[in-house]
């Protein structure tokens, strides 16, 4: 509808200058969809031009319609509602616009070279002491799903990932698995890395539990209780040892690391994620203790009595933030710095995209604000795609407690309970048992997908599971369905020629398809600019409910005129190519057959 928009902008200045006698600032230029309920394909808002006119809304509405019916060729009506005018537009337009479209391979989609700007996606960003939970699903398909989307829009896109692999929490696991664990590997227990590890770091959990109560019937206060228990000093201790570079220490944290990462890869790639780069807070936590020395000589950060070094942000309306503890240890900050200010080193981006929980919204903005005062001018393209958590019907997740809802439990779930309501409404009868897998895992895992993308990443949300696999409802399997039986349709017409324009004049639900289809490309520019796969996966919705209502109200191959049918056939395709295109983007699968 944009290009739709360029193309009147001119007509209405003419217009504006013809009638009244005055050049019309194309910046007041207000367009807006025309509601269903009024005639028309597109609304100009006149009340900006009523002050130039010196006539009511409704006649300065009238006296512009009827200049641009007789002047633009694709303009062939027009009513007022008030100080609105509803334009109806030819449907030569939307046959020329559709043609155009129809021809493109990629449509929507804006190419881009290396001289493209750049613009670095963060996503996933893992601890390696424990598995990757809902919470990490939400993160991994709104960061990828970005990434998609921007290079879409025409920018180059690096995929990049922080994997936490040091601190006090990979400690505790590590301390746990060498008291309790009994040499056990992954290959010993039949157990991915990654759920090897997080059983170890809840065992630690439980094991420090015991000792504060005991420490609590010994007398102590809860608070002396949590800081003397045993097996905590000895995490801290071994922490210590870590960063001391003690051999044995760092031989076990490399041994369990790779049990975590050979399980995060299983787990990415059955969610059909993927990165460029990663980087490891193990070695960017020194860049940033580099650079905040750096930022201490220019005297941009000050230093305490006690060598802990800060940043005083009261002038931007925030407080006194810690970037290294007097000991010369990092904080999250430290890491973040230098993680930062490496990969513009590496990539020399444009923009760069943090895809990190709303909990981090603070923390974010400080960052932000401590690189500018570090010189990098940069820093202000950087933007924190904030996310609202992820909850359960039953309510909130606690991973040290292993009440955490698995990544890789709940899409096996996923896909179990989508071969469960298949077989109940016998959808997919004469498949073989391997396409009948495949069919499973398309529809199990494009139902979670799509029900967490169509929500506003802004949005906290709650997943449940027997919501998101509806064949008739807001859904994945609903839009893969509508998809499927386009795939029926088309080859059930394999012998049939595709043209472009029908043999008379438009049904009006055809013409209603062509205008939702002729959005794709503004849907791609919005859902990157707003860093929201939302709005694209809800436009897909909108795109399958009209082709719906399309299919049931226009006959395809019912008509008698082999033109009409023909084009028909067409138009589903490109319905077809558009669900796929735009559910990809989502990375979703779509079906042939379902």
């Amino acid at each position: 509808m944009k290009d739709l928009e360029i193309k009147l902008i001119e007509p209405i200045v003419k217009a504006v200058k013809a009638i009244f006698g005055v050049d019309f600032p194309v910046n007041q230029i207000n367009f807006q969809t025309t509601r269903k309920e009024f005639d028309g394909d597109i609304t100009l808002v006149v009340f900006p031009v009523v002050r130039f006119s010196k006539k009511s809304p409704e006649q300065t509405a009238e006296d512009l319609g009827e200049y641009l019916v007789r002047e633009v060729q694709f303009v062939e009506a027009y009513n007022v509602l008030k100080g609105f005018l509803n334009l109806v537009i030819s449907d030569s337009y939307w046959l020329e616009s559709y043609a155009s479209a129809y021809q493109k391979s990629d449509y929507g989609f804006v190419k881009t070279d290396d001289s493209a700007p750049l613009t670095i996606v963060e996503y996933s960003s893992p601890n390696t002491n424990k598995p990757l939970h809902l919470g990490h699903i939400r993160n991994n398909l709104l960061g990828y799903s970005v990434a998609e989307i921007i290079k879409a829009s025409g920018t180059r896109v690096k995929k990049v990932q922080i994997i936490n692999d040091r601190g006090i929490h990979i400690c505790k696991s590590m301390l746990a698995w060498k008291k309790f664990g009994q040499g056990e590997t992954p290959e010993s227990s039949g157990l991915k890395g990654d759920h090897l590890v997080g059983k170890y770091y809840v065992r630690f959990d439980q094991e420090y539990k015991k000792e504060i109560s005991n420490l609590l019937v010994e007398g102590k206060t809860e608070e002396e209780a949590k800081k003397e228990a045993p097996i905590l000093k000895e995490a801290q201790q071994m922490l210590r040892a870590w960063e001391s570079k003690d051999e044995e220490v760092v031989d076990l944290w490399t041994r369990m690391n790779q049990w975590v990462y050979s399980g995060f890869d299983t787990t990415y790639t059955r969610l059909g994620v993927d990165f460029d780069a990663n980087y490891y807070e193990s070695e960017t936590y020194l860049l940033g203790k580099k650079y905040v020395d750096i930022g201490l000589e220019k005297g941009v950060f000050y230093q305490k009595e006690d060598g802990s070094v800060w940043v005083d942000l009261t002038d931007e309306k925030l407080d006194h933030k810690l970037l290294l503890r007097g000991d010369g240890t990092a904080v999250y900050m430290t890491q973040d710095i230098g993680t930062a200010i490496q990969r513009h080193l590496d990539f020399d981006f444009n923009k760069m995209v943090y895809t990190v929980g709303n909990e981090q919204d603070y923390h974010f903005n400080v960052l932000f604000k401590v690189l500018s005062r570090l010189g990098y001018s940069w820093a202000k393209d950087c933007r924190h795609l904030s996310y609202g958590m992820v909850d359960l019907p039953s309510g909130k997740m606690k991973s040290r407690e292993g009440t955490v809802v698995d990544a890789d439990d709940l899409m096996e779930e996923m896909v179990t309970t989508a071969k469960s309501i298949s077989e109940e409404l016998g959808k997919l009868d004469g498949f073989d048992e391997e396409q009948l897998a495949s069919v499973y895992e398309t529809i199990g895992l494009g139902a979670l997908k799509y029900f967490i993308l169509k929500v506003d990443p802004k949005k906290r949300m709650v997943f449940n599971p027997s919501e998101s696999i509806d064949f008739n409802g807001h859904t994945g399997p609903f839009i893969q369905y509508t998809h499927a039986r386009i795939c029926s349709l088309q080859r059930r017409a394999e012998s049939s020629g595709i043209v472009l324009k029908p043999e008379s004049e438009l049904h009006p639900k055809e013409k209603e398809l062509l205008k939702v289809i002729l959005c794709y490309p503004d849907i791609i520019q919005e859902a990157a600019k707003d860093c929201s796969p939302a709005v694209l996966a809800n436009y897909t919705y909108d795109l399958v409910k009209e082709y719906n209502q399309f299919y049931q109200q226009v006959p395809i191959f019912g008509t008698q005129s082999e033109d009409d049918k023909a084009f028909r056939i067409g138009l589903s395709s490109m319905v077809g190519k558009v669900i796929s295109s735009s559910m990809c983007l989502l990375g979703i699968t779509v079906p042939e057959r379902m």
